[in-house]
């Protein structure tokens, strides 16, 4: 299966330095909600605090075959679940001057949600211009040797 929800927007405004594969702790119907294709994970971020890895911002829809009762709160925090030395690693890191953790994206491996964290720095309107005209000289290249074969 392939991603549920991919944050597109945050290889534009943010210079992704790292990546890392986090766990997710979901209640069944988050879980029901995501196999259906369903989250928004532009606006979230992770929180590095005393050990623990949290998720916010991340709206993952009531599921809709189930009662109002039984519903999960789409915008609840969640706890993410990754090894006791990639969490001093993310807590030093995401604690530097400018530095954040941002969600990239969201997917099942082997059945279980997982959610790739990217440490990230935030890009200034120059920045994301320069990178911009890059990736187009190089898509041009790109096209360019591929005419010449």
């Amino acid at each position: 299966m392939g991603d549920i929800a991919t944050n597109r927007r945050a290889f534009h405004f943010y210079e992704i330095t790292s990546k890392v594969e986090a766990g997710m702790i979901l209640v069944g119907t988050e879980v029901k909600s995501l196999r259906s294709g369903r989250a928004t994970i532009e606006h979230g971020y992770a929180h590095a605090r005393d050990g623990r890895l949290t998720l916010l911002g991340v709206d993952i829809p009531a599921y809709e075959f189930a009662g109002p009762h039984r519903n999960h709160e789409p915008g609840r925090t969640r706890t993410l679940l990754v090894h006791k030395r990639q969490m001093r690693e993310l807590e030093t890191h995401a604690s530097a001057k400018g530095n954040t953790l941002i969600p990239l994206r969201i997917y099942f491996h082997n059945g279980f949600a997982k959610v790739e964290l990217g440490l990230a720095r935030g890009r200034r309107a120059p920045d994301r211009r320069a990178a911009i005209r890059k990736r187009e000289t190089e898509r041009d290249i790109r096209r360019a040797m591929e005419r010449r074969r």
